[in-house]
């Protein structure tokens, strides 16, 4: 094949205002490619003759077609190619390609336009056709503006009722519908509003935060729901972060709280390290309700919850063939060798993995594991904090 792109960005505009430069090249070409909306938009201004690859899943075979065209290619997309568009996804198939662009606005951009509100700061997050990471963890560091690309399962009402969940009611939502085109609409709402309202398919959002959200760090151990009677069954404050500190979180990627009970050490982690991954695991049944209050009491987006014997897992599956990087023990069910061993073979080499041990007999059990797997034991951090038992923070580290 040639290898040559030119993209042209579109709004929804039946009107296509583009550049001279970009007719020309429209009528240069014989082969186009775009979704169908684009079709729609610019079919009156292909050529006689030209060929069209529509831009839709399985997108494999539409690079198939792209890569079999013996002739330059022009690819339509949304906005501009290249904030979330195919540009990139070409970019990564053929990389030595050449390539032009001629960008449109994207739809955030010219959603804050019409509302006037200056947009250098706008944190960005797509939940088109992706997880809701990206915008959990903007909430979470307290983005105070926040344009958000959506699609038919993460649409308005649902950002709406998933904030208000989670406790993010500070923030109001400007919806922009069909931006560019002849029935575009503009709506500006509370999250409360927006949660019940119905909008067009095609619509993004911005996120106006109304209020400084809050930011915990060092939760005291009262504000969270415990387990009925047992008061003591939860990893205090001091040690949660002594805990946290030696588990070197800043540079990892993937956290496992084994044993969660409460989940203050997973919340605190997902809080403290928004891009951080975090699985928590747990057998007892109901720790299940206390993690779902627990997280939504403190805003923590985003933790991934595993019920059952730890031991019992697929643990392979939870954490890909790059393993762990940093993994706590909370709980082990008086099975602590058993539970390193599975701990040691799913580290990440150069993770490491922590526990806080209240008996002496626990520490030398981690100790003697983690000689067993030929992993560099640091000095045990000895805390003792007013009428608490006092703590050994244990810490391993797996070679690189």
């Amino acid at each position: 094949m040639s290898e040559q792109f030119t993209l042209i960005g579109l709004s929804d505009s039946a009107e296509p205002r583009l550049a001279p430069a970009a007719f020309e090249t429209i009528r240069e070409h014989r082969i186009f490619a775009g979704g169908e909306r684009h079709r729609e938009i610019v079919g009156r201004l292909l050529p006689a003759g030209h060929r069209w690859i529509t831009i839709a899943p399985p997108i494999d075979g539409v690079l198939s077609q792209l890569a079999e065209a013996d002739e330059p290619v022009v690819v339509f997309a949304s906005g501009d190619p290249f904030f979330y568009g195919f540009g990139a996804t070409l970019q990564k198939r053929f990389p030595g390609a050449s390539m032009q662009s001629f960008p449109a606005f994207h739809s955030l951009q010219m959603l804050a336009q019409r509302y006037l509100i200056p947009y250098q700061s706008m944190r960005h997050a797509s939940l088109t056709g992706r997880s809701w990471e990206e915008l959990d963890r903007a909430l979470i560091e307290g983005e105070r503006l926040i344009g958000v690309l959506t699609d038919t399962r993460k649409a308005p009402p649902e950002v709406a009722r998933r904030m208000l969940d989670f406790g993010y009611s500070g923030y109001r939502m400007v919806v922009g519908e069909s931006l560019g085109g002849s029935s575009e609409r503009l709506t500006r709402c509370t999250l409360d509003e927006a949660a019940g309202m119905e909008f067009g398919r095609l619509n993004c959002l911005l996120l106006e935060a109304t209020e400084p959200p809050k930011r915990w760090f060092g939760i005291p151990e009262n504000l969270f729901d415990g387990l009925p009677g047992r008061p003591n069954m939860i990893t205090k404050m001091p040690f949660r972060l002594a805990a946290l500190a030696a588990l070197e979180l800043g540079r990892a990627r993937t956290f496992w709280d084994v044993g969660f009970c409460t989940g203050s050490v997973a919340i605190e982690a997902r809080l403290r390290f928004p891009g951080l991954a975090v699985t928590a695991f747990e057998k007892r049944p109901e720790c299940d309700a206390l993690l779902e209050k627990n997280t939504r009491r403190f805003g923590a987006l985003g933790i991934a919850k595993v019920m059952g014997d730890f031991l019992e897992q697929n643990h392979r599956a939870l954490c890909g063939s790059d393993g762990v990087d940093a993994i706590f023990i909370g709980g082990h069910g008086d099975r602590l060798g058993e539970v390193f061993d599975v701990v040691a073979n799913h580290l990440a080499p150069g993770g490491c993995v922590v526990m806080n041990a209240v008996r002496k007999s626990s520490a030398e059990v981690f100790a003697k594991s983690a000689a067993c797997h030929g992993m560099e034991l640091a000095e045990p951090l000895k805390l003792a904090v007013g009428e608490h038992n006092p703590v050994s923070v244990m810490k391993a580290v797996k070679p690189v």
